[in-house]
This record gives structure tokens, C-alpha cells and sequence, in this order.
């Protein structure tokens, strides 16, 4: 197989999955709260077609054409050809869609780069493993979605303390070609639609935590014991006009249980070494995944500044000194993310291992930046939009002939914008913002690369250790200050 279409995509998640909505046990592919959502991700797959220049490369061993977010990056050329794939990923969604294929796809590229890592102590059978699984990935296009954290009950205590741990996933038992895990983990969003649930390193472990819960593995969705339970569906069966985003792009997130599930050894990446499972994610993980995430970002704020320009011109309040402003902060965010794009990828180096990653440090400063920025987005519609997102009609209802007369003379938008073209605007807006999805999109911009306090901790203790800061004792001494 190469590069899938959206109807390949279909077949390969037409399987025997334990799902749960709500409280029914549901077959995905049969399931109508799921069919916008199922058919949006199939359209995924279909745009990487049609946008082939970007999205798709050619596998260097087989020659076929694979997703470019699979390129384990060697130099500043295949950032570049990554760049134009995950902005163009990013655009069939407008951003919406925060667990496409490509968000795990690149992870799984950024691993496989620095596969010493996994051999760091000389044996080289989990890189090995890990380049395997890397290879069935280009080959089958599979879509992976991960679940990386250990879900907490009780905040006052570690993580994997306490009743933490008791519910942290963990290996139960051991056959000669296998582990069986028992646990849960969250959040894996995309879950349901996924083919493959792929499990990390999230964070890194103190010393002394038990081995047995020091895993990396991937397994099919459809593996026995694996139990996806989904949050209430955010997804709608309105017309794609009326509703663009919730018709299509509730991707939905899901509490992975583990009751007893076998992974083949072939599978098991990381199986109790804490060096490995910590030294992943310290050395080259941001600076490569971060890639796609900002260029998500930028995507989506770019969208919605637009949104809410074309909103101010439909009222004419476009060049009102408040509505100015926050258009202007709007660009403003948007182009800031695009300058840390710029400057990461100008700085890129090799961190090892010859995987060639971007400078993570503008990206970093973005990252715990962003959440604030697409909540902003979202107040601003709201504010910019104020009651016309609420007395906007159906588009249907602006088609009836009992009522289109009325509707096209008293729900007009300024400067000549119909009724319809003002309907459109304002209901793709609230759809955006507003709905249940929109509300769900926020919540996970806030918390899906954790929060933004706990990033900015990080950024202050890496820039304490990336460099000396002297410039303060310095300026008073030269100053004669002693």
C-alpha cells in the first residue's frame, strides 16, 4: 500500500474496536453521532492527494509516495519540505483539527532520527523494533494517535503514588513474546478514528519509580482488552453550510482502559529503562514536533483573523478604533508564530545521531504563548460577531420561498453582503467559536502541549541551564559598582 485515500482510510477502521459513547458499546463505522467526524478524517487522507505537491514525498526505499510528515529529518531541506506539508495539513481544517495523522507521524519520525537513543547502552533490539514499526507506518499509512499521561486522581500526590499509581498503566505479566499491561492513560484524542494507539514517554520519571511502568509501545486500536472511552460527541448532522467544522471535525477524545492487553515484544520500544524513557523527550522532542504545532497555530489564528475581519466588514465596524485593535493583536499573534517558524528553522542544527531538528527555543517561547492567543481568538469573535452570531438563519431557511423574501430584506450584512453570504460568515464564526466543538477546541488548545504555566517553569529552567547569565554583575561592575 502507499499513500492512502480517504476510502482506503474507511477500510482500515471498519474492525472489531471496543468502543463506549456514553453508555452504548458502538461500531464506529455504524455509529451516527460519528459519521460527520468519520468521514471528515477520510477526507483527510483525500486532501493529501489532492494537494500531492505538498503533502506527499517519495519513499526513499520503495520509491512510492509516502506522507511527508514522515521524513526523518537529515537537513534543512527536509524541514523545508515538512514546513509546506504541515501547513498545508493544517489548512484543511483551518487549524481545527489538533490530532491529525501528521501531529504523530512527525513524533514517530523524530524517534526514529534518534534511534541512539534506544540503543544507548549498546543493544540495538528496541531501535531495531522502533525502525520496523517506522516502516509499517510509511507503508500502510496508518493513523496514530497517542496517550502519553497518566491519568491523576488525587493532585496532593506524585503521579504514580498512591492511588495514582494504582491506576498508572503497568505490566501485570510476562510471556516469552509478550508483555500484558493493565492501566489506563489519557487523553487519546482521534482515538476512536485512529488505526494504531502508540504510547511514549510523556514526561520525564524520578529515579526509584517502578520499572514496570516505564513503557513505550504501539499497538492496533482493534487489540483485545484495549477500551476507548469517548466524551459526549461534539459532532452535528447539519448541513456542512450551516455547520463546516462540528459536521466534520469533532475528533473526538478518549480514556484509554487497559483490562489485560497482550503487546507483542516486536511492538515494546521502551520496557523499564529510565534513562531511555527520560533522555527521549530531553533531547530533540520539542525541537522537532514543535515544527507542526506552531505551523497548526499559525494556520488557525491567520483563520480567524480573517473570520473576524470579514465579521467587522459585514457590521462596517472594521475601522472603529477598538475593533481595529483587536484585529491588529490578532495579526499580530499570527505573525508572531510564523516569525518563531522562521527563526527556528533558521537555527536548526544536528542534536545527534545526524537528526537535523529546529532551534526549540523560539518555538518554546510560543508554546506557552499560544493557548492565551487562541482564547483571545475566540473571545474576540465573540465580541467583534456580539449578537449577529446568535440572529443569524440557516442557510435552508434563507433558500425557503415562504420566507427568503423576508429573510434576504432584513438580515443583509453592510457594504452590500446578501443575507446568505452574511449567514454563511456569521454561522461558520459561531461554529468556530461558539458551538460545543468550538468550546471543546479551546479547552484543548489550553492544555493538549500542557499548560501554559508549567511551560513557561520549563522555559525559565532550560534558559538557566542553556547558557550563563552574567550581564547583571557585569553592567554593575564595569560600572564601578562593587
Amino acid at each position: 500500500m502507499t499513500a492512502r485515500t480517504g476510502k482506503q482510510y474507511l477500510d482500515g477502521i471498519r474492525d472489531e474496536r471496543e468502543v463506549w459513547l456514553g453508555n452504548q458499546k458502538v461500531d464506529v463505522m455504524e455509529c451516527p453521532d460519528f459519521a460527520g467526524s468519520v468521514m471528515g478524517m477520510a477526507g483527510y487522507f483525500d486532501w493529501q492527494h489532492e494537494h500531492a505537491e505538498d503533502c506527499l514525498t517519495t519513499d526513499p526505499e520503495t520509491g512510492a509516495p509516502m506522507s511527508a510528515s514522515l521524513i526523518v529529518p537529515k537537513n534543512a531541506d527536509d524541514l523545508t519540505r515538512r514546513h509546506k506539508a504541515f501547513d498545508q495539513f493544517a489548512r484543511y481544517s483551518a487549524g481545527m483539527l489538533g490530532r491529525t495523522p501528521d501531529y504523530v507521524n512527525v513524533t514517530l519520525a523524530g524517534f526514529v532520527a534518534r534511534d541512539d537513543i534506544f540503543s544507548h547502552a549498546g543493544d540495538k533490539t528496541y531501535a531495531e523494533r522502533l525502525h520496523k514499526f517506522y516502516r509499517e507506518v510509511v507503508e500502510k499509512d496508518l493513523s496514530l494517535t497517542h496517550t502519553i499521561v497518566n491519568p491523576v486522581i488525587d493532585k496532593n500526590l506524585p503521579d504514580m503514588e498512591g492511588i495514582n499509581g494504582e491506576l498508572a498503566l503497568k505490566v501485570v505479566r510476562r510471556t516469552k513474546d509478550s508483555i500484558i499491561v493493565r492501566g489506563a492513560k489519557i487523553l487519546a484524542t482521534l482515538g476512536p478514528f485512529a488505526d494504531e494507539l502508540f504510547v511514549y514517554p510523556g514526561q520525564p520519571q524520578p529515579p526509584g519509580t517502578d520499572p514496570n511502568t516505564i513503557l513505550a509501545f504501539s499497538i492496533p486500536m482493534k487489540t483485545k482488552g484495549l477500551i476507548t472511552l469517548c466524551r459526549d460527541h461534539c459532532g452535528v448532522t447539519a448541513p456542512v453550510e450551516d455547520r463546516p467544522f462540528s459536521s466534520r471535525f469533532d475528533e473526538q477524545d478518549a480514556f484509554m482502559i487497559f483490562d489485560d492487553v497482550e503487546i507483542p515484544l516486536e511492538r515494546v520500544f521502551i520496557d523499564g529503562d529510565l534513562d531511555v524513557y527520560n533522555g527521549l523527550m530531553r533531547h530533540g522532542w520539542a525541537a522537532n514536533i514543535l515544527q507542526q504545532t506552531c505551523l497548526r497555530a499559525a494556520v488557525k489564528l491567520e483563520f480567524a483573523y480573517e473570520l473576524c475581519a470579514r465579521m467587522a466588514q459585514a457590521t462596517n465596524s472594521d475601522k472603529r478604533p477598538d475593533v481595529a485593535a483587536m484585529l491588529g493583536e490578532l495579526w499580530g499573534s499570527a505573525m508572531l508564530t510564523r516569525s518563531a517558524l522562521t527563526a527556528a528553522e533558521v537555527g536548526a542544527r544536528d542534536w545527534g545521531n545526524g537528526a537535523f531538528f529546529c532551534d526549540d527555543r523560539p518555538l518554546r517561547a510560543i508554546r506557552a504563548r499560544m493557548p492565551g492567543w487562541m482564547v483571545t481568538a475566540n473571545a474576540y469573535i465573540k465580541t467583534i460577531g456580539s449578537h449577529n452570531l446568535l440572529a443569524t438563519p440557516s442557510l435552508e431557511v434563507a433558500e425557503n420561498s415562504d420566507i427568503a423574501p423576508l429573510v434576504q430584506s432584513f438580515m443583509p450584512g453592510a457594504n452590500g453582503m446578501t443575507a446568505r453570504e452574511r449567514a454563511k460568515l456569521f454561522r461558520t464564526a459561531w461554529d468556530f467559536a461558539g458551538s460545543a466543538l468550538g468550546g471543546r477546541a479551546e479547552l484543548y488548545e489550553r492544555f493538549y502541549l500542557a499548560s501554559a504555566p508549567r511551560n513557561f517553569a520549563l522555559d525559565h529552567m532550560f534558559a538557566q541551564m542553556e547558557r550563563e547569565w552574567n550581564e547583571v554583575p557585569k553592567f554593575l561592575s564595569a560600572a564601578g559598582v562593587e
